[in-house]
């Protein structure tokens, strides 16, 4: 076999395309949320907690051979950790609704059984009269 229709038929494979769609789908639901986060979430965290951002706390620990400063960025840290919580409880509110979209209605009642026919009402009758001699 050649390597180009190996690797043809590792291409086309069904699971091979699902998996490429699904990861498409996954980034383009990355920018959503991500969007969701930044634009929607943050802005009133911020007005709550006092317009603190987390991006911009550091320490600084030194200084570099130029005489520039380096600095611990604990806050970007924070704010990653932060970013991943509100992602992650934005994505399980998501699929949460979600799943309770998909769940199936309850099942009704069976309907009540259909009355006897008149034979069977006959044949009933003759059991009855049989049983009493």
């Amino acid at each position: 076999m050649s390597l180009v229709s190996e690797f043809k038929e590792f291409a086309v494979k069904g699971n091979m395309i699902d998996m490429a769609v699904g990861i498409v789908i996954g980034a383009a639901f990355g920018k959503v949320v991500s969007s969701l986060v930044a634009d929607l979430l943050m802005p009133p965290l911020g007005l709550l907690i006092g317009q603190i951002s987390f991006s911009k706390l550091a320490v600084r620990i030194g200084t570099n051979s130029v005489g520039k400063p380096v600095m611990l960025t604990y806050g970007m840290f924070i704010q990653a950790i932060l970013d991943f919580l509100l992602i992650a409880l934005a994505i399980f509110f998501l699929v949460k609704a979600i799943n309770k979209l998909k769940r199936p209605a309850p099942a009704a009642s069976p309907p009540p059984p259909p009355p006897p026919t008149k034979s069977e009402e006959l044949l009933g009758e003759i059991r009855d009269l049989l049983a009493k001699k």
